[in-house]
């Protein structure tokens, strides 16, 4: 069921603060998706979902190879039979504050401050759709 990004409903907003494993799914380059789970959080208001990783990651890899103007995502996460899926274009900032900024939702959303990580970058997805299965708030 497609979600309206512009009032996203009450049920939706909750289950992306709830703490949940979610999976990012970024395309190789010979345009095959690779799937790994992350540690995501979405703030609605931006229209932004955030990953922090290692800058050397293969997920940092791939949206780097599309170039500036990103790259074709998606962030998934479910519980039961629930699900939601975020989609957008994503790209990959260095910068201090940014990454800051993400180990703050990220140590909020899943209760733990991330572990050390010098060569640590965020990916940033502008989502543009997000679609789900979701419990009713």
């Amino acid at each position: 069921m497609a979600l309206d990004l512009t009032a996203p409903p009450a049920g939706f907003l909750a289950f992306w603060r709830e703490k949940h494993v979610s999976t990012l799914t970024t395309p190789r380059p010979d345009g095959t998706p690779h799937v790994v789970p992350v540690g995501v959080t979405y703030d609605p208001d931006e229209r932004l979902a955030r990953i922090i990783t290692g800058g050397a990651t293969t997920k940092v890899c791939h949206v780097r190879a599309a170039g500036p103007e990103g790259a074709r995502v998606a962030v998934c996460q479910l519980a039961g039979r629930y699900w939601s899926t975020l989609e957008g274009t994503a790209t990959v900032s260095e910068d201090p504050a940014r990454v800051a900024d993400a180990e703050r939702r990220y140590a909020v959303r899943y209760l733990r401050e991330p572990r050390e990580n010098p060569s640590r970058v965020v990916i940033e997805i502008a989502v543009s759709r997000a679609m789900g299965n979701l419990p009713q708030a």
